[in-house]
């Protein structure tokens, strides 16, 4: 892990169909200069670039997408400007020169309307907008849908098409078999077989050029570009038998002369065709469903807000919000953005956030996250972060990194997708010589018919679907828990994990100290060692800081600043306080300056077996007080602790306090090895010393002191109520701090594994059985034993796969990947 990740660049790719077109996109991208890294994504449509130059030219990115032959997504949006002045292309085009996300602007000066096309996943409305407003215009609405609505809007309008045309493909493929039964079944003769194929040719023409195009075009462009994919398989296919049937119908001749049967397979080619169609439906709809996590936390943030703003409360759009703002909510009402509470008391919903439906107190002073319902009173709180700094659009965006993201796992899949389509096309034309030789007759319709079932049958689609659409349904799932997991490398090493390591304050206690005892060497000086010490930690980022400064608070103590001021990390501060040297901290700093603890060593080991910390106050190199504090266990830590034990997990504690106290709280809550008395730097290599012993390690943690191990860890995870430093070096984020989110991550870690491994083994068993059977390998044993009568309509009497059934099986396999995935969405945290 690294604490920095490169620059990158999200885009929305259009036109990809299977694992092969994965391929082709990330070889495309991975060739312009500039570019490090490339991983797209086929159930979310995008390819995430990592760059090595800030200043790559997006538009490189661009064109490498269309020379292979696919699309980057564009969305358009129609922003209306208050009628306040004049609208003029001079003015506006300016704006936007430094965005390399939009691609067109135009100006309506009569309409006072700016129309936009931007591609998606490199800029948004909410960008665009901000960027109209800062040139002194103002925005009052839009003419178009929000950015993920666009998205799903595209997605029902292609599920709209393709149900229309499968509908039409089915019809005509069920008329073409319904003249063939009448004659053949009933012996019905009341037009000629000649006849009944000009009509079977009549119905399957629209259908192979109308319904089959965009499977056409999708060949058409590989081919260009000297590449193939699923598309392929699918036009070579249905054209063979389109083409074999046209001919066989319009010069008969040419095959009865010849001595073979001029028989015709319209009905295979449009029955294919209908069938592939309802795949790809069904496939589209259950690829929607997996990203419903994120359209659920989309749905949570309102779309306006009631802000006071001069003395006048206004009701106004959410994008519109600026840090500052006063903001006003009623009881029942969405928070719009994050901020800070001034006025008010009440309950708030944060279940959104957490996953836990017990409503939080507010009080002034308290933060308010965006997206959250306030259930009982009324306050107004001040706004902070708006717009894409709210901790919901930081989480929304988390979730589409994480679910763009590869997992380890799929790079057998993707090697296998590289060759997989030119392999099917070597052993269908080989299936297609085999059978036009030494096949039993008629030979060359065999052959035909078995090289069209084995390019149809052929299915990259499942192998690229496997990993991505589990990921996506894993970390939606996990999301809706509380749990942010950054990516498929985190959920795959997560399912691996059997060492544990925890942190003490924040992660294993609640992180909120209090005093509870203080001493001084000179009776009735307790308030002046309060006072020496609050002034020292005035400025610190201890841990222990806010308890003394509320305890400093509770006695009414002015806190005055330090003269000089030294943090000494992992070991406490030195200062200077009204001229004098003060050292504040643990025993190791005193040891360091050699100072002795006298009186106060017995005392400090008392309050230490209590699971209290202890810290020494000394001026002029003499002990003048001790400050014991405590912070309490969180409520469910004893057995959360026992669940990860009974998962097979070893458990650890790290911490930079004493070892009486770590042993103490091991103690309490049934962890027998604890590691004390450690710098962050001391943390880190303890967690190596661990990895070193072939264990794979997860390291928890909530503070800055953390960020050393939670990078060095297989596994960082970070409580969500700690400090940025700990959740950007860590993998996984627990938002609220809860232990049992360590038992939920792992669980689900591991059960999204298992779908995965169900996935793959789905799509290499349905690829490696079935290519062969296609292909006509049982044959030789239909010759010898005869077929039970049920798998006839399949197999035939010979053991040759209709071409139509080879449609049918393709098309369940990816729907059976997709919705093997989205059994996740079953998966509960364990209480």
């Amino acid at each position: 892990m690294k604490l920095e990740s490169p620059p990158k660049i999200t885009l929305s790719v259009q036109g990809m169909t299977c694992a092969a077109c994965v391929g082709h996109v990330e070889e495309a991208l991975d060739s312009v200069e500039g570019v490090s890294s490339v991983k797209v994504n086929l159930a979310t449509e995008k390819a995430t670039v990592e760059i090595t130059e800030r200043d790559l030219n997006l538009q490189n990115l661009i064109t490498a997408i269309q020379e292979a032959g696919y699309e980057a997504r564009v969305y358009h949006t129609k922003l209306l400007i208050a009628k306040n002045g004049p609208l003029t292309d001079q003015d506006v085009f300016p704006i936007f020169d430094d965005n390399p996300g939009i691609r067109n602007v135009a100006v309506d000066a009569t309409e006072h309307s700016v129309a936009i096309d931007y591609l998606a996943s490199v800029t948004d409305r909410e960008e665009i907008r901000g960027m109209i407003e800062s040139a002194g215009y103002n925005v009052t609405g839009y003419d178009e849908p929000e950015d993920f609505d666009q998205f799903a809007l595209d997605k029902e309008n292609e599920s709209a098409v393709l149900k229309g045309k499968f509908l039409v493909s089915i019809i005509g493929a069920g008329s073409i078999m319904a003249f063939g039964l009448l004659q053949n079944l009933l012996g019905v003769s009341f037009i000629s077989s000649q006849l009944t194929h000009f009509i079977a040719f009549a119905i399957a023409t629209p259908i192979q050029f109308w319904a089959g195009a965009q499977f056409h075009r999708g060949a058409w462009i590989a081919i260009r570009h000297k590449k193939s994919n699923m598309n392929t398989l699918i036009t070579i296919g249905t054209f063979a038998a389109y083409l074999y049937s046209t001919i066989a119908t319009f010069v008969p001749n040419l095959f009865t002369s010849s001595g073979f049967n001029a028989s015709v397979y319209f009905d295979t080619c449009t029955t294919i065709i209908a069938l592939i169609l309802l795949g790809r439906f069904l496939e589209t709809r259950a690829r929607r469903h997996a990203s419903d996590a994120i359209q659920k936390l989309m749905e949570y943030r309102p779309k306006t807000a009631r802000v006071i703003r001069n003395q006048i409360e206004d009701v106004i759009n959410v994008d519109q919000v600026v840090p500052g703002d006063t903001v006003l909510i009623a009881p029942g009402e969405k928070i719009p953005v994050d901020g800070t509470i001034v006025d008010g008391l009440s309950h708030v919903d944060q279940s959104m956030l957490t996953g836990e439906s017990i409503p939080i107190e507010k009080i002034p002073g308290d933060a308010v996250i965006g997206g959250t319902i306030n259930l009982s009173g009324a306050f107004k709180f001040v706004a902070e972060k708006v717009g894409k700094e709210t901790v919901l659009a930081q989480i929304v965006q988390m979730i589409e990194e994480a679910q763009s993201s590869k997992a380890p796992i799929q790079k057998l899949a993707d090697a296998v997708a590289n060759i997989f389509v030119p392999l099917v096309l070597i052993i269908a034309m080989f299936t297609f010589t085999l059978w036009s030789i030494f096949g039993p007759s008629p030979s060359f319709t065999i052959a035909m018919l078995n090289c069209v079932a084995v390019l149809i049958i052929a299915c990259p689609c499942a192998l690229g679907l496997a990993t991505p659409t589990a990921i996506m349904v894993g970390t939606g799932k996990g999301a809706e828990n509380g749990i942010i997991i950054r990516g498929g490398d985190a959920l795959e090493e997560a399912h691996k994990i059997n060492t544990l390591i925890l942190d003490k304050t924040g992660t294993i206690t609640i992180g909120k100290p209090v005093v509870t005892d203080v001493i001084a060497a000179n009776k009735g000086q307790e308030n002046e060692v309060i006072r020496i010490a609050a002034i020292a930690e005035r400025f610190s980022e201890h841990s222990l800081k806010e308890a003394i400064l509320d305890k400093a608070k509770e006695l009414d103590i002015l806190v005055d600043e330090p003269e000089e001021f030294q943090s000494h990390s992992g070991l406490g501060i030195t200062a200077k306080i009204d001229g004098k040297s003060v050292l504040i901290g643990n025993q190791a700093l005193l040891d360091k300056h050699k100072i002795s603890l006298n009186e106060f060593e017995k005392m400090a080991v008392n309050y230490q077996q209590q699971g209290k910390t202890t810290m020494f106050i000394v001026a002029e190199e003499a002990v003048t007080g001790l400050i014991a504090t405590h912070d309490p266990v969180k409520n469910n830590a004893p057995e959360t602790i026992a669940q990860l034990q009974n998962m097979g997990l070893e458990v650890h504690i790290l911490s930079g306090d004493n070892k009486k106290t770590v042993d103490s709280i091991g103690q309490s809550i049934g962890i027998k090895s604890v590691f004390a008395n450690l710098l962050p730097e001391d943390k880190a290599h303890q967690v190596a010393i661990i990895q070193a012993q072939g264990r794979k390690v997860a390291m928890v943690g909530d503070g800055i002191n953390d960020g050393p191990a939670l990078a060095q860890a297989d596994i960082g995870i970070a409580i969500g109520t700690g400090t940025d430093v700990a959740i950007e070096a860590s993998d996984i984020t627990l938002i609220d701090g809860d232990l049992n989110g360590i038992v939920t991550a792992l669980k689900l870690s591991q059960r999204t594994m298992r779908t995965i491994k169900q996935n793959l083994f789905w799509a290499f068993f349905y690829n490696v059985a079935l290519i062969p059977i296609a292909a006509g390998i049982l044959y030789p044993l239909f010759t010898t034993i005869a077929p039970p009568a049920f798998i006839s309509p399949i197999l035939g009497e010979s053991g040759f796969l209709n071409p139509m059934m080879a449609a049918a099986a393709m098309a369940i396999s990816s729907v059976t990947v997709v919705s093997n995935s989205l059994r996740l969405k079953n998966f509960s945290a364990p209480n």
